[in-house]
């Protein structure tokens, strides 16, 4: 046998393979893994047209659908997420550049308690301008509804052209040329 193979094998569903799982998770949470865009044939085959509605973190009524004929970013992130927080000045710098733009941010918080979001949009509305504040909802509210289903690794994006459907879907760190396509697309 081959002594590479010796270490590399073991029994699905063994320790190993808890291990293995766990060691992927948390470099794809780490940003390890770098982020991939893809089509929506290869990311989001079932839906081309996502659906997401709720309301926001300051209790505003929110449906996506409301932004036809603007680009949209949606953003799954969590407060837990250290890529995710790494990546939001970065995220709140281009929102702000667009301002007057058919650009729209809006970032789905996956926190298990509302009080992490509570907590974080508290330190954000204190240093952070109005200009570069986005849409926020958490999907934990009752009212909360998407059909874009789990994601098994944060953060994950959604970049959505102004006819409403899917044209990308990022996994991990959102990549540089995010921004060339958004910019593209307005």
């Amino acid at each position: 046998m081959n002594p590479l193979h010796r270490v590399f094998s073991f029994r699905a569903g063994g320790p190993a393979t808890v291990w293995f799982v766990i060691a992927m998770a948390g470099a794809a949470c780490l940003g390890a893994i770098p982020a991939r865009a893809q089509t929506p044939a290869a990311a989001a085959a079932a839906v081309t047209t996502p659906a997401i509605s709720g309301k926001t973190t300051d209790g505003k009524p929110f449906a996506l659908s409301s932004l036809k004929g603007k680009v949209v970013l949606v953003l799954y992130w969590s407060t837990g997420c250290a890529v995710c927080r790494d990546k939001m000045p970065e995220l709140r710098t281009n929102y702000e550049g667009w301002a007057g733009k058919p650009f729209e941010l809006v970032a789905v918080a996956t926190d298990k308690r509302v009080q992490d979001v509570v907590d974080y949009e508290r330190i954000i509305s204190r240093i952070v301008p109005t200009k570069q504040q986005f849409v926020q909802l958490w999907m934990g509210d009752s009212s909360y509804r998407d059909n874009l289903g789990a994601h098994a690794q944060l953060p994950a994006g959604y970049l959505i052209d102004k006819s409403g459907k899917i044209v990308e879907r990022y996994v991990g760190r959102i990549p540089p040329e995010a921004w060339d396509r958004i910019a593209d697309l307005l």
